[in-house]
């Protein structure tokens, strides 16, 4: 098993890999060890550990050099967005390594491969497993043609992506008060929920938003308040 599941993943990255079973561990969920009383470290939380540092600094790497003049606190805002759980979830799907995904049976009928948090770690976990196989540069390369989009994407409509904190700017500018998030309803089954979410200024229903986490609806809603209120220009 760990030979086919490393052998999947170099078709994936493109990237060849030296230590077949770190990639297997990258992909099991915790659940699976559990069920099966294997040790704790041959699931993804270690190797996500140290993934998630191999892609800030592969994500930095490639702002420092994309964007020359811009200052430190800029650079951070569009990495914060770029190695964001969503943002991993749709690579993961994207080049396919979500279905790589090893889980336990009752975690699996629950849905727990689809959840984007799991989605996320398994990249990071992956890109870990390259780091302790000495391949860095190669992940380099592999994040800047898979992330470039993405960071292009947050550069050019921040608003979108952190408009919470440019609502709440806004608001405690007018008048120290700030936004009010509330869900109203959660449609969908467990693994493919809909939150909707509404925020309130001043006791008053501003705008909603939906979206796949409470996180995702709140600033959908809270992008929405900000076109309402002046605080950022319609499209």
């Amino acid at each position: 098993m760990d030979n086919d599941i490393a052998s999947e993943v170099e078709k994936i990255f493109n990237i060849k890999t030296k230590t077949p079973e770190l990639y297997l561990h990258a992909l099991t969920h915790s659940s699976y060890t559990k069920d099966n009383d294997l040790p704790y470290n041959e699931c993804y939380e270690r190797l996500e550990f140290l993934g998630d540092a191999v892609l800030k600094l592969a994500v930095s790497n490639i702002l420092y050099h994309k964007y020359p003049d811009y200052p430190e606190g800029e650079m951070s805002k569009i990495r914060s967005i770029v190695v964001s759980d969503n943002t991993l979830a749709k690579v993961t799907d994207n080049i396919g390594l979500a279905n790589l995904i090893v889980a336990g049976r009752h975690d699996e009928k629950q849905g727990v491969k689809k959840l984007e948090s799991v989605r996320a770690c398994v990249f990071e976990a992956t890109l870990g497993a390259y780091f302790l196989d000495g391949k860095f540069n190669e992940i380099q390369n592999f994040i800047e043609n898979h992330f470039n989009e993405y960071i292009e994407d947050v550069d050019h409509n921040f608003a979108k992506f952190n408009a919470k904190a440019i609502l709440q700017e806004y608001t405690q500018g007018l008048n120290k008060k700030t936004p009010v998030y509330t869900l109203v309803e959660t449609k969908g089954p467990e693994h493919k929920k809909v939150f909707e979410i509404e925020v309130s200024y001043n006791g008053e229903v501003i705008a909603s938003g939906c979206g796949k986490s409470k996180k995702d609806a709140e600033q959908k809603a809270a992008y929405e308040a900000c076109k309402v209120l002046g605080a950022i220009k319609d499209e």
